[in-house]
């Protein structure tokens, strides 16, 4: 019963969700399409990994989480990308 209720726990401590980025944008913001889908423009280009940086920046700022929280775990170097949030 015991690993149930660990396994259970680590299921609400986590959230994976999808994202699209545009980059290098005016503004940035956070668009939330459903639970699970979002569409989030950020300020920086797509060069040398900084949109990803950006994005995690956002995020973390969104969800009021720390930034080593977040991880890219598809995507990284797409529009499309699956984002992993620990809770």
């Amino acid at each position: 019963m015991l690993t149930l209720t660990r396994i259970l726990q680590n299921s609400r401590d986590r959230m994976e969700i999808s994202v699209k980025v545009v980059s290098n944008s005016k503004k940035m913001e956070v668009i939330k399409i459903d639970d699970r889908n979002y569409k989030i423009r950020v300020d920086a280009p797509a060069v040398e990994g900084k949109a990803n940086k950006r994005l995690i920046e956002i995020l973390s700022y969104y969800f009021d989480v720390s930034k080593s929280s977040i991880s890219i775990i598809k995507g990284v170097r797409e529009r499309k990308k699956t984002i992993k949030i620990d809770l």
